[in-house]
């Protein structure tokens, strides 16, 4: 396998196939995952860089909103149509649909704007925060446990991703609340493309997004019976920031009921600057013995 870094960026390197109908066609591998199911963000990015191929480089991603209608197999490619369905004069909006065997496992639709001036304010980065670098990563969480779902936490994501309070991969440490932060950057320099590090910080802001949901209730992902899956994704991107510097993502839990979690989350850079915005619904169950 190659270094997690190399398949984050063999994942997101299209094939345009040169097919034509009336959408445009690409293809793109799938990566490893230890539960042999294709990890929502890496197909949501995939998905937007599909749709972004189709875009004059002078209009830039703002928001997308996604549905995961089935779940991925990690030993297949997956092939990406792009819908052209509205070029404006400041607008354009793209459909991707993700497919494996003939069906889709993905629909969603993004809008594109070019560069534009006009009000702006933003929701204020929270206080006291502790810095990352006080915290510890998740191969210093995970040390020396053998379990392949915890090595691959610990050393096979491209992501370092350190939360706060705490972890909930084994445990829930601490009060039983709806909200925490999580840390992230990429594990080493992404190139210069910001569409590029646009799409990995969709790809990343499907990691931890539902874990409000769960750290409410005392559940970690190692739950025995613990079902959970991303039901849909959407996302806004407000300001420009790398995803190989360090990003502070929030996130809340407003809601869960008849067994779907709602979550929200703001993406802030260190400075203190609103990146993006995500919410998502989430299928989350728990056996009951």
């Amino acid at each position: 396998m190659a270094d997690p870094l190399s398949g984050l960026l063999a994942a997101l390197n299209l094939t345009d196939t040169g097919a034509r109908t009336t959408e445009d066609i690409f293809t793109g591998p799938s990566q490893w995952q230890p539960l042999g199911r294709v990890f929502g963000g890496q197909v949501l990015a995939q998905s937007l860089l599909a749709a972004m191929r189709t875009v004059t480089e002078d209009r830039f991603i703002h928001s997308m909103h996604g549905y995961f209608l089935r779940p991925g197999d990690v030993s297949l490619p997956i092939t990406f149509s792009v819908d052209r369905i509205h070029d404006g004069r400041s607008f354009s909006t793209r459909r991707t649909q993700a497919y494996q065997n003939g069906v889709p496992i993905l629909s969603l639709i993004a809008s594109f704007q070019t560069d534009d001036e006009g009000l702006e304010h933003q929701a204020t980065m929270p206080a006291g925060i502790p810095d990352p670098e006080s915290l510890p990563s998740a191969a210093q969480t995970l040390e020396g446990i053998t379990h392949p779902v915890a090595q691959y936490w610990a050393t096979e994501r491209p992501f370092d991703m350190r939360h706060v309070p705490s972890p909930i991969y084994f445990s829930v440490e601490g009060e039983h609340v709806p909200h925490q932060a999580v840390w992230f950057k990429a594990i080493a320099p992404l190139p210069d493309d910001k569409n590029l590090h646009r799409a990995a910080l969709a790809y990343a802001s499907d990691y931890s997004i539902l874990e409000p949901i769960m750290r409410a209730h005392g559940i970690a992902w190692g739950t025995p019976g613990l079902k959970a899956a991303s039901l849909d994704h959407a996302m806004w991107w407000h300001r420009f920031a790398r995803v190989d510097d360090w990003l502070l993502y929030v996130q809340e839990s407003p809601n869960a009921r008849g067994g779907r979690g709602l979550s929200l989350g703001r993406i802030y850079s260190r400075d203190g600057m609103l990146v993006a915005s995500v919410a998502q619904e989430g299928m989350v169950r728990v056996p009951t013995e």
